[in-house]
């Protein structure tokens, strides 16, 4: 696949030479050794509300990817070190889920997406760099969602309070997803009999749960809640997730997802983007095309069998409609005009983790 390879060469060097350096430039605040939560379409922080944990784990993850690159070893220490001193909550353990322009806690709430991302991120930086302080943190997270976000039938609480008090959040499918994708991270990079089994307790549950039976997609709430839907995006998502995984390759979850992705492509996917949200009857809801959804999809293709013409469409559809000379754009909508034009630190995961799928692949 020579004009692929070209292809893909184009965009990864557009990532490591055009994204990454935004987030060790201006992204960056040095004093707060924190990123900042977006950029402007000219390269300058947006005016500072808030900083997440989750953003700091995302990018902790990001620099963890590209340890061997300059100055990604010295970034990933900044960012480890950074969770813990502004985010991790001494009192009660876990994590505040955001921080405000000063460093003071702000959101106190214990939020699963985030512990998630926390685990993933420092089970990448651990098997880079062996710490014994890095495992402690991993281990730690693990603990606090298994111990204080679990329920009885095998899902986790999306939210719960400071004090791990409970908010009547119930469970969410996104953040059960980055859940799996942590708990497969870290029985990649160790044995851990213990995340192994939840991990295939949470994939037992999701399939029970959370798989709509008509058609097999995934929803966004359990299939009681009312005011349901599903995402095309998380879909891909959990394709890729459990087929490129030889512990969750073939259990129930990943023959349902793998049933339903030409459904979901046929109905979720018009004209190489990837609508942001339908309907549990397949109507459009959200016709929006963003970013994440469509490296999710193009990652999700490497793993199709006989794919590669579209994957070839997908990788060009990502250059030409959401990649540019100072960044990528975020969101386009219906009708295709850019809707969304500052460049959240948070997205540059979706796209390391996409073009290591598709490095892999090729």
């Amino acid at each position: 696949m020579p004009d692929l390879s070209d292809a893909f060469s184009a965009v990864h060097q557009h990532f490591l030479k055009t994204i990454v350096p935004l987030w060790q430039g201006p992204g960056w605040n040095a004093d707060m050794a924190l990123p900042y939560e977006a950029l402007d379409p000219e390269q300058r922080p947006m005016p500072v509300q808030r900083y997440r944990a989750m953003a700091c784990a995302r990018q902790l993850f990001l620099f963890s990817s590209l340890i061997e690159q300059p100055g990604a070893p010295a970034r990933a220490a900044a960012l480890f070190r950074s969770l813990q001193q502004h985010f991790h909550d001494a009192e009660h353990g876990g994590w505040f889920y955001s921080i405000n322009a000063a460093g003071e806690p702000l959101d106190r709430s214990k939020d699963l997406y985030t512990h998630a991302f926390i685990i993933f991120a420092c089970a990448h930086y651990w098997a880079k760099v062996r710490e014994p302080l890095v495992e402690s943190v991993l281990n730690a997270a693990l603990n606090v969602v298994l111990e204080r976000f679990a329920t009885d039938d095998g899902l986790y609480e999306a939210t719960l309070g400071q004090d791990w008090s409970a908010l009547g959040s119930g469970a969410l499918q996104n953040p059960l997803m980055h859940l799996a994708e942590a708990f497969l991270a870290t029985v990649q990079v160790r044995e851990d009999a213990r995340v192994t089994q939840a991990l295939h307790d949470l994939c037992t549950a999701m399939h029970t749960h959370f798989i709509e039976p008509a058609n097999g997609v995934m929803l966004e709430k359990p299939r009681t809640a009312v005011d349901n839907w599903f995402e095309p995006g998380h879909q891909f998502e959990w394709f890729y997730l459990l087929e490129s995984s030889d512990l969750l390759r073939g259990n129930a979850l990943h023959q349902a997802v793998d049933r339903s992705f030409a459904y979901a492509e046929q109905i979720g996917v018009r004209e190489g983007a990837v609508l942001s949200m339908l309907e549990v009857d397949g109507s459009v809801r959200d016709a929006t095309q963003r970013i994440w959804a469509q490296a999710e999809y193009l990652r999700a293709l490497t793993l199709r069998p006989g794919s590669e013409q579209r994957v070839a469409e997908q990788l060009a559809a990502l250059r030409e409609g959401f990649l540019h000379s100072g960044g990528w754009y975020e969101c386009r909508d219906a009708s295709g005009a850019v809707s969304r034009k500052d460049m959240p630190s948070t997205t540059p995961y979706h796209l390391a983790t996409c073009y290591m799928g598709l490095a892999q692949a090729l």
